[in-house]
């Protein structure tokens, strides 16, 4: 016969290691780093954020270190680093990124996102930007 009142104490004790268990350290960045080492050194992190605010992208994304209305319509930019894929698509690699900034649409038809007409320099340095948030 089973008591009252345990199946509750091993229900929360079994809540109470799976949440420590999620504890751990940060996890590495998926991006990979020569790749994104690469990037950083041919692009400019500091004109990426800049365009970000001028071609619009706040208009959609909360972006660290960009202060703009808070908006929910497309994901938020930060951690970009640590995601496994980019639009549910494409690997996270730093040319995948340029590519999706180049031509969302090319990539999935089923977006949201506009091409908004970057050139290929200013995706690099969007995604150099990206790459090199915290």
């Amino acid at each position: 016969m089973r008591e009252p009142g345990r199946t509750p104490l091993f229900l929360l004790a079994i809540l109470g290691l799976s949440g420590l268990a999620a504890c751990g350290d940060a996890k590495p960045p998926l991006t990979q780093d020569a790749s994104a080492a690469r990037l950083l050194n041919q692009a400019d992190p500091d004109r990426g954020r800049r365009l970000i605010a001028e071609k619009g992208c706040i208009a959609c994304h909360a972006v660290p270190q960009i202060r703009a209305p808070v908006s929910t319509v497309g994901p938020p930019l930060n951690d970009m680093r640590r995601r496994a894929y980019l639009s549910g698509l494409l690997p996270n690699t730093p040319a995948n990124l340029v590519q999706w900034l180049l031509d969302p649409p090319a990539v999935n038809p089923r977006t949201a996102m506009p091409n908004t007409g970057l050139s290929v320099a200013q995706a690099e340095d969007i995604a150099a930007f990206l790459i090199s948030l915290p």
